[in-house]
């Protein structure tokens, strides 16, 4: 059987891909063949508004996709009676969209209105009401309004357990959040041992997901309770408990609790060698290392890296052997035995040189081309710099930090780097470049001001519709990527 996919799934694994350009021209050209087949103001063309929208939330362009969830949800149930589920839909992700942008009070009036739409088609019983709970209560919630957020989940965990519904895994890391963020002495997972193993992964993916978002002080704690948990429901050497130890282990280093985080990755470490998995098991040597000499203890850290090492040689993969060096090298710098760490980075590019990683290539140059530098063997550095740029992405960070240390190399300076925004600037000018006809553009200045990109666009000639359009796009999608490393 052939599946072909569709364009919203190409779009999604482009954005995936970082490719954020062509996501979103696919689902602009699907938009307008949708609005030409079947006129604007229909359900297919609201349902490719939200497709659209979709798309460029995943691209963080929150503006734009609040535009097209709006478009979707001006599209009425009554007049289209089988479009109830998904206007539904809509008017969720507009609130969402909303949200994000930071613009709460529309954000909550959609919202809102969505679980009274909710509650006249499915009732309050239904499972379907509760998905209308879930994005209120973390509107409440990003507002600080804990006691309306604390009913608001404890009615979606109630419904969505009396369903049956797998879904309960979310609500209930919802609802822990919220009661820790209140009280970080409150009962975080009430009942959750009574869940089947497999929702009980859920729950940990759930937690796991919310993460990035919340407090790490807050869910320091809940993440050390989930791994109680999980340990005595399933087992110190379960992915769901290895799953949750990284996390803890990160959030140690968020938080700083530096021995927090050395005894988890210790734990991951020690469950890999007794599920014979070598590779993972080098991977949590590398993070042990690492945790070692951010908390201050450089000869354990350095330890590390030679046990490491030793992992990667009896593994017998060359790109695993080259990363351990290109750290171990790095860490020896850090430590000022230059001597030691010479050999180490050296080593690290000649064996990556043998393989087809570009990337580790790319990576163990540059990191060798900046010790170069700061020994004050500026034009050998400059070479291996240069070297390392040709293999890598532009917009790579290692590429972004290889440039900036170009600029000072170029200048005569051995230590210290150019002026990173200045470099971000370059590399956001050369993004949009790439992405245009040759002949549109007579000059793109782009600096950074404020905190932000500033950017002055002079034509070369009158584009046509379509190519301002296009335009407008590349420069929406080089915001969204570029802004990222510039707040990083």
């Amino acid at each position: 059987m052939t599946i072909t996919p569709t364009p919203f799934d190409a779009a999604v694994a482009l954005v995936q891909d970082g490719r954020l350009v062509e996501a979103e021209a696919i689902m602009v050209r699907e938009l307008d063949a949708v609005t030409a087949r079947h006129g604007a103001g229909t359900p297919a063309w609201a349902s490719a508004q939200c497709d659209l929208g979709n798309v460029l939330l995943n691209a963080d362009q929150l503006g734009r996709a609040v535009d097209c969830y709006r478009a979707a949800v001006s599209v009425s149930p009554r007049n289209h009676p089988d479009l109830h589920k998904d206007h539904l839909t809509y008017r969720s992700n507009l609130g969402l969209a909303l949200r994000l942008a930071g613009r709460l009070d529309e954000a909550e009036a959609e919202l809102r209105a969505g679980l009274a739409a909710r509650e006249a088609f499915y009732g309050r019983e239904h499972a379907g009401y509760a998905f209308g709970l879930e994005p209120l209560a973390e509107l409440l919630l990003s507002r600080g309004d804990l006691a309306g957020a604390r009913p608001v989940a404890e009615e979606m965990v109630t419904n969505l357990w009396n369903n049956g519904h797998e879904r309960v895994a979310v609500a209930l890391a919802l609802r822990a959040e919220i009661a820790r963020t209140g009280d970080p002495r409150a009962e975080a997972f009430t009942d959750a041992d009574r869940l089947p193993g497999p929702v009980l992964e859920q729950l940990a993916n759930a937690v796991r997901r919310r993460i990035a978002d919340g407090e790490p002080r807050v869910y320091q704690g809940l993440v050390r309770d989930l791994v109680r948990l999980l340990e005595a429901q399933l087992g110190p050497d379960h992915p769901a408990t290895l799953g949750a130890l990284s996390s803890l282990a990160n959030l140690g280093r968020d938080t700083g609790d530096q021995a927090g985080r050395v005894e988890a990755i210790q734990r991951v470490q020690a469950a890999y060698d007794r599920l014979g998995r070598p590779e993972d098991a080098l991977m949590a040597a590398m993070g042990l290392a690492l945790a070692h000499g951010e908390a201050g203890d450089t000869e354990a850290g350095l330890r590390a890296y030679a046990s490491a090492h030793e992992r990667a040689v009896r593994l017998g993969r060359p790109e695993a052997v080259s990363q351990v060096l290109r750290n171990w090298g790095l860490a020896l710098q850090e430590a000022d035995r230059p001597h030691e760490a010479e050999p180490c980075l050296r080593d690290a590019v000649r064996i990556a040189t043998t393989g087809a990683d570009y990337e580790l290539l790319g990576r163990g140059r540059i990191a060798l081309g900046l010790f170069l530098q700061h020994q004050n063997r500026l034009p050998e550095a400059r070479t291996v710099i240069e070297e390392g740029l040709a293999v890598l992405d532009p917009v790579h960070p290692d590429a972004m930090i290889g440039r900036s240390h170009l600029g000072a190399v170029l200048e005569g300076r051995t230590c210290g780097c150019g002026d990173m925004q200045a470099t971000l600037a370059d590399a956001f000018r050369e993004f949009v470049l790439s992405k245009l006809p040759p002949d549109l553009l007579a000059d793109l200045r782009v600096r950074v001001a404020d905190g932000d990109f500033k950017i002055d666009v002079e034509l070369n000639r009158e584009p046509a519709p379509q190519e301002l359009d296009h335009l407008n796009r590349v420069v929406s999608a080089a915001y969204a990527e570029f802004r990222r490393r510039l707040v990083a």
